[in-house]
């Protein structure tokens, strides 16, 4: 498969990372030469410095024979030029990334589509939708549904009130329990874990269960006590911050601090009149305890400032706040965050090339996210007709080290899957996996 990737930014390099593994034909494509060359020192690509929106640039990079044309350069305009003129040239398909709303609404897919621009991302709004399923349970890290919600997958952390500290899995699953441990991460380790490995304090658990079993979860987990979020505050009044007052839940109660009045004088124009708007540094502690803070179950840090975001959910973890959440573009931070215990960090950038990189597989993938924290990706994929999967049970489909079948969806329906598990064509497999290895699991399900 041939893929051209225009703009050598955060998004463009972590999806040029994610592909340079896959023996995909890639090439990287920028004005920046510097850029270029620090991504093409340590990745088996090819890179190209000229514009995307360079007729001849186009052609010098091939892009008569693309599979796939990517935009994801800095600039919207340019992004959405790029794929028309990639389109005109003879790529088959392509993405642009986006910063306008208005864009996604489904009476312009066509329109946009007949121009050459097939796919659109629009990281802010998956940012946005993953900060409110982060929010709307304090004890969970990360949570993520598949096939409406017939299956979700739960990240937490394991304090000394978990019940299942010191705890192997094989005794575990001794207990008929109602769920399946996909991931541990442990440290800066991520694993895969087998019947052995146990559960320890500080460790980050990934659990796949159905809706019915949650509190279950909840309770092993030690986590009944954590008060339910009913008060969000936001810090930073960004197109994230606006874009997920607009995705909570009709119960929670939001206020958005936000350091410049020319900003805050257009929030109120862009948001409900229900969430209010506060003109402040959500640095400032006695602005925090005037704005009710102690009452406050969940915080939010939206800066453009990923150190800013870090300190702040760090102060009001401190100020008795259960669920921080921090936006961490800086990709070095990321580690540190986890490290000081922030809670759910958000990267923009990781989450719009998960959907991108969706888009590349060859299988009938219907979610794909990657897991910020524990380096790994989860993935849903749909069984076709005679796939190598359905012929055995699950124990002996051989699948490599690093990933596990965390359960399925069959007729709507979430069921987990032990060893013992017969997977059936048009079944939709959840597979917890390690970085990068998604491609490697698509001939198990086509």
């Amino acid at each position: 498969m041939k893929i051209i990737i225009a703009g050598a930014g955060a998004v463009g390099t972590h999806l040029a990372k994610l592909l340079s593994g896959e023996k995909q034909d890639i090439i990287l494509m920028d004005e920046d030469e510097e850029k270029l060359s620090k991504v093409g020192s340590n990745l088996d690509l090819m890179t190209v410095d000229l514009s995307p929106t360079s007729i001849s640039g186009l052609k010098e990079a091939g892009v008569a024979g693309a599979d796939l044309f990517i935009a994801v350069t800095p600039n919207e305009s340019q992004n959405m030029t790029a794929c028309m003129l990639a389109t005109s040239l003879g790529a088959k398909k392509t993405v642009a990334r986006i910063d306008n709303y208005e864009y996604l609404l489904p009476k312009h897919k066509e329109f946009f589509a007949k121009l050459g621009v097939h796919s659109l991302i629009y990281p802010e709004m998956l940012a946005a939708k993953d900060i409110v399923d982060a929010v709307k349970m304090s004890w969970i890290r990360q949570w993520w549904e598949f096939a409406g919600g017939a299956l979700v997958l739960i990240g937490t952390k394991m304090r000394e009130t978990a019940e299942i500290l010191n705890v192997s899995l094989h005794e575990l699953g001794g207990r008929n329990i109602p769920f399946h441990i996909v991931a541990i991460k442990r440290g800066g380790e991520t694993i895969i874990p087998r019947g052995d490995d146990v559960i320890m304090l500080n460790d980050v658990v990934y659990f796949t269960t159905t809706k019915k079993y949650i509190p279950y979860i909840r309770k092993i987990a030690g986590k009944e006590h954590y008060a339910d979020i009913r008060n969000v505050m936001i810090m930073g009044g960004s197109r994230i911050a606006v874009r997920t007052v607009q995705y909570m839940p009709e119960y929670m109660r939001t206020k958005i601090i936000e350091s410049d009045l020319n900003r805050c004088n257009r929030l109120t124009e862009l948001v409900d009149d229900k969430v209010m708007i506060i003109n402040g540094d959500g640095r400032d502690m006695e602005l925090l305890l005037e704005e009710g803070i102690g009452n406050t179950e969940a915080f939010v840090a939206l800066t453009g400032n990923s150190e800013t975001n870090i300190l702040a959910c760090l102060a009001a973890k401190r100020m008795g706040v259960t669920k921080t959440v921090a936006e961490v573009e800086n990709v070095d931070y990321i580690s540190m965050a986890e490290s000081l215990d922030i809670g759910t960090v958000i990267n923009k950038k990781f989450i719009a090339a998960s959907h991108i990189y969706q888009m590349m597989l060859d299988a009938d993938v219907s979610n794909v996210k990657c897991l910020t924290f524990a380096n790994a990706d989860v993935a849903e994929f749909v069984v076709k007709p005679g796939a190598r999967i359905t012929k055995v049970q699950v124990k002996d489909a051989g699948l490599p080290k690093g990933a596990t079948i965390g359960g399925l969806i069959r007729n709507g329906e979430g069921i987990l899957v032990t060893g013992n598990t017969n997977i059936q064509e048009n079944d939709h497999v959840v597979v917890f996996c390690l970085g990068m290895m998604i491609k490697k699991l698509e001939k198990f399900f086509n």
